[in-house]
């Protein structure tokens, strides 16, 4: 868990807390999500995947104000195939923020406390479908890169992945599975 204190010029300090989510966080999350995406297929992905055996709990992370769920991201496990040659990796899917919130830095805070949970646990690699001017400050490059590829057609600077552990992908190679509750975005 880490928390710290944002500063607005409009308001006054807020204590942001990041941690994993709870039993008691569900509804909020997809509350969140559906108001961030406008719709419900990225909570329905959500639900899908924490009934699943390869949910990994600490991946699951809000950023809590005042008691409110206000930001949610995910990591899950990916295959990334070539040929017999299979690799691990996980999806950064989804990331989302209560529109109020937007602008002050939240999903950045995110992204780079769920990267280091993700390390922190011994996770290697991490790739995103995502905006190709957001995910570059973190450290994500084209997978192209490694000659990793979307299993759907994506521009190559929007199909990004990162090594949490340097040199983790550099014998890897191929097309990125992601599991079938997917499909449904």
């Amino acid at each position: 868990m880490y928390s710290f204190f944002s500063f607005d010029k409009y308001s006054s300090a807020k204590m942001i807390t990041l941690r994993k989510e709870q039993e008691k966080d569900l509804e909020s999350i997809a509350m969140v999500n559906d108001m961030a995406f406008g719709r419900k297929a990225e909570s329905k992905l959500i639900d899908a995947l924490r009934n699943t055996t390869e949910f990994i709990p600490e991946l699951s992370v809000v950023a809590v104000v005042d008691g409110k769920v206000i930001g949610h991201i995910l990591f899950y496990p990916i295959s990334i195939i070539a040929g017999k040659k299979k690799h691990t990796s996980l999806a950064l899917a989804p990331m989302s923020v209560l529109p109020a919130f937007h602008k002050k830095s939240i999903g950045k805070l995110l992204v780079i406390y769920g990267l280091q949970v993700a390390k922190d646990i011994g996770r290697k690699s991490v790739i995103v479908l995502g905006h190709p001017s957001y995910y570059p400050k973190f450290g994500f490059e084209p997978a192209s890169k490694w000659n990793i590829k979307s299993p759907f057609p994506a521009p190559d600077e929007a199909f990004l992945a990162i090594e949490l552990e340097k040199g983790s992908l550099e014998k890897v190679s191929g097309t990125v599975i992601y599991p079938k509750a997917f499909d449904d975005l």
